[in-house]
């Protein structure tokens, strides 16, 4: 593991020891916020009907605004974007607690939610993209780019485990409030934060190639010669593949929803309801772990080889599920198949850096970010209905299910293309790329 501490060494290295602080407690609201809502509209309302829908537009509204805010990020720069982004949606935040504890209505609440969710600031897909552009300016090679989105990989994954679990204490010790006034003072600072680090400036607005850069017909010294200019990569189409990838990642979000709907239908049938979110976490870390650990796979074994394994080992740690009676077998099942989350995540996260025009990357890594939530949306309240009316074994089958599409996808799509257009960097920084 030597090679690969000095590779996690040199990614901090690139933006700074403050950014990877800034950047995850900016994003840990997104995990508290779908979980510490329907805690607290449970509670204010008495109704779980009601909480599933406000959690629900909450998911519909993230699905819808992060690839646009993603695209506005590409256009116009990290820094605008997403500093009104924070703070829209920090109000926002306020304003469902407010709301709630008021006793506010189902359809006002569910509305407030889906603003919520639109203005989530996408910190995760945009840190994801700011650590890229310093990678490829650095000149670095595809290995460093990839040990890249692994630790961004692990810090979304730390994130979602830590996030419920603070909702989850927030609400044992106070009330849920308490967690989401949380969520919306990290948004607030920490979003800052992030919208204002020197390194928001590692990308230049696609938008900037619009306008004169002084002579007015001379060509851009900061262009490699022979690369199109950014704006017009961000009007060119997706290569297909790309669209094979987006649809991947929502059925990895089927499976986590699957998997959740599966587990704590099987703890409460147990009478151990309270250990479902342990479960879940302990297969959350095992996830994180696995994102940490595919810094040492070998530069020879490539992403779309990488790709058919996570979704072979997918399947194949996903079938046990389907036999699991114990709590303590539940344990092991769902940790052992937390190991093929994570590579499968940040291996289409990798493919996408690779395929897409450079112009579009902050909108394509906010995509497949909210493909995975419409995803898991999607498939909790499916499945959820299906463990009610047939047992856990029914929600955990649409898991297996979900895994064969994946590995489906996986070896019919033909990832092999370059984009039209390498990242550009900001003025002032070395240009081009050593893919």
């Amino acid at each position: 593991m030597t090679a690969a501490t000095a590779a996690f060494r040199r990614v901090l290295t690139l933006g700074g020891p403050l950014l990877p602080v800034v950047s995850f407690l900016g994003r840990l609201p997104t995990a508290m916020c779908q979980f510490g809502s329907l805690l607290l509209v449970a509670e204010t309302s008495g109704s779980l009907a009601t909480a599933g829908l406000v959690g629900g537009a909450l998911a519909a509204g993230q699905t819808a605004g992060g690839p646009l805010l993603g695209r506005l990020a590409d256009r116009h720069g990290q820094r605008p974007v997403v500093l009104a982004a924070c703070w829209f949606d920090a109000l926002a935040v306020t304003a469902l607690v407010l709301a709630a504890l008021a006793r506010t209505g189902a359809l006002p609440l569910a509305l407030i939610a889906l603003l919520a969710g639109a203005g989530v600031p996408q910190i995760g897909p945009l840190a994801r993209t700011r650590l890229v552009a310093l990678a490829r300016r650095a000149r670095a090679d595809d290995r460093l780019v990839h040990t890249a989105l692994s630790f961004e990989g692990t810090l979304d994954e730390v994130s979602f485990v830590l996030g419920p679990a603070l909702v989850g204490l927030s609400a044992t010790v106070a009330h849920p409030a308490v967690a989401l006034a949380l969520a919306a003072l990290l948004l607030a600072v920490c979003g800052s934060a992030f919208a204002l680090h020197p390194t928001a400036a590692a990308l230049r607005p696609t938008g900037e190639a619009l306008r004169p850069t002084g002579a007015g017909s001379g060509p851009d010294p900061d262009r490699p010669r022979g690369r199109r200019p950014a704006a017009r990569s961000a009007r060119a189409r997706m290569p297909r593949a790309v669209h094979a990838m987006r649809a991947s990642m929502a059925l990895q979000g089927a499976l986590f929803g699957a998997c959740q709907s599966g587990i704590t239908a099987l703890t409460a049938d147990l009478h151990r309801p309270a250990q479902a979110g342990l479960v879940y976490a302990a297969m959350g870390v095992m996830s994180a772990v696995a994102g940490l650990s595919l810094a040492a796979v070998p530069a020879r074994i490539g992403l779309p080889v990488r790709w058919r394994a996570a979704a072979v080992a997918l399947i194949a740690l996903s079938v046990p599920l389907l036999f699991v009676r114990s709590l303590g077998a539940l344990y092991l099942a769902v940790v052992v198949l937390g190991a093929a989350f994570a590579p499968h995540l940040i291996t289409l996260f990798g493919l996408t850096e690779r395929l897409v025009p450079a112009g579009r990357l902050a909108e394509s890594m906010a995509f497949l970010t909210s493909a995975v939530v419409g995803g898991q949306a999607l498939s909790l309240a499916a499945s959820g209905r299906l463990a009610e009316a047939h047992g856990p074994s029914a929600a955990f089958a649409v898991a297996v299910g979900a895994a064969v599409l994946i590995l489906g996808l996986a070896l019919t799509t033909r990832a092999t293309d370059r984009p039209a257009a390498a990242i550009r960097p900001a003025a002032g920084a070395p240009a081009g790329s050593v893919r």
